[in-house]
């Protein structure tokens, strides 16, 4: 039987299959080829280049291990440095990438018999730091690359370069420190003495006007005072002046506070108002899910009854069909300038109002409050917000 056209559908799926991974039992490492089925590959142990190549390893069989271990050890180590770098993964990641390569190395042509056998060699080699867990072996690349061992000298080089400068400038300031104190003169410290009379009828008097005057010791006792006075009084009236414009800018800071208080108030207020659920009886709404079908999607409806905050009993106004749906499978509707509208959120929430004009701009329409304390009000109030009343 010849050999099928290169354009065959039988050539075309020979050579989709030859194209991915195959059983490992199939594949001969010495002719590098890869046999589809058992048939296959005993054919090719029979044919004549297998055998000259068993031949050829024969003579010397550790050579070709030799080589074969070598490719598979740098092939591995490439792809462990080049994907993970120096981060600890498990071996058998590593591996799985490895093989995923049509082309690559066996390990049952190299001088290891199995991945953890490969994994303990390159611990003991220093290659990778490996260490053994519950889940298995892990590897963790040494990189003894020239380049980078010069980087991490460098960086450490500069690290200790900026300890230095801060130990530097911190001793330079300790030492400007103990200068001051040390070169500090002992008249500038205040010495505090007893008071002491030095006969039973000397008087100590303070001269409080200008014009008073006393002989003697007391002189100096009373122009003492009258310094110490008047140095209390500027004190004094600078700590007038300082708290006053200190008050006056407190008073300022805390007129804006407030209002900023006001403000977060206010919003928090809306916040709260505001619930996550809207639906009300006697509103029309609008079915928008599509998993009633046709009949039902696009088409008005009134809620005759709300049901767990969340769901609601409808009564479709064509059809006048009954039916139990979701609050996310309706929506509002907003009926025409003039109409009567129930507000269903925010502050002014189960107030009834008369739709004024739609704002498309903003998504918002302007409603005048029909109900409550603050009937006549206009308000904006958000598409969602509010709904025609039934």
């Amino acid at each position: 039987m010849g050999k099928a056209d290169f354009l065959s559908p039988k050539a075309i799926a020979n050579r989709i299959k030859s194209k991915g991974l195959q059983k490992l039992r199939w594949y001969c490492q010495m002719c590098q080829k890869q046999c589809r089925d058992e048939n296959g590959f005993k054919c090719h142990c029979m044919s004549e280049s297998h055998q000259r190549q068993l031949l050829l390893a024969s003579e010397d069989p550790n050579k070709f291990m030799d080589y074969f271990s070598d490719e598979f050890k740098s092939d591995f180590l490439e792809l462990l440095s080049r994907r993970f770098g120096t981060k600890r993964v498990h071996n058998n990641i590593i591996y799985n990438e490895y093989i995923s390569d049509r082309e690559h190395v066996h390990m049952n042509s190299t001088q290891w018999e199995t991945l953890t056998d490969f994994t303990k060699w390159l611990g003991r080699e220093g290659l990778c730091k490996v260490d053994e867990t519950p889940k298995g072996w892990y590897v963790q690349y040494i990189d003894r690359n020239p380049e980078t061992i010069r980087q991490q000298e460098e960086q450490a080089r500069k690290k200790k370069q900026d300890l230095d400068d801060e130990e530097r400038s911190a001793r330079f300031i300790e030492e400007q420190v103990r200068r001051g104190r040390d070169g500090k003169e002992p008249d500038e410290t205040p010495v505090y003495t007893e008071l002491k009379r030095e006969s039973e009828e000397e008087k100590v008097a303070f001269n409080l006007g200008a014009s008073s005057s006393v002989a003697g010791p007391s002189k100096s006792s009373s122009a003492l005072g009258a310094s110490a006075l008047k140095s209390a009084a500027s004190s004094a009236k600078r700590k007038d002046t300082s708290s006053g414009s200190e008050f006056r800018a407190e008073k300022k800071k805390k007129s804006a506070l407030e209002e900023i208080m006001e403000l977060e108030e206010r919003r928090k207020m809306k916040q709260s108002v505001r619930t996550d659920y809207w639906l009300q009886p006697n509103i029309v709404v609008k079915v928008v899910t599509k998993r009633l079908g046709e009949k039902y999607h696009k088409k008005k409806a009134v809620i005759m009854e709300v049901r767990d905050k969340y769901g609601a009993v409808v009564k479709m106004v064509d059809s006048g069909d009954k039916l139990k749906l979701d609050q996310n499978h309706v929506e509002t509707v907003i009926p025409a300038p003039g109409k009567r509208v129930v507000i269903l959120n925010g502050p002014h929430r189960d107030t009834e109002a008369v739709l004024e004009g739609i704002d498309e701009k903003n998504f918002s329409a302007s409603l005048t409050l029909d109900s409550g304390q603050q009937k006549g009000k206009r308000v904006d109030v958000a598409y969602e917000d509010f709904s025609k009343l039934a």
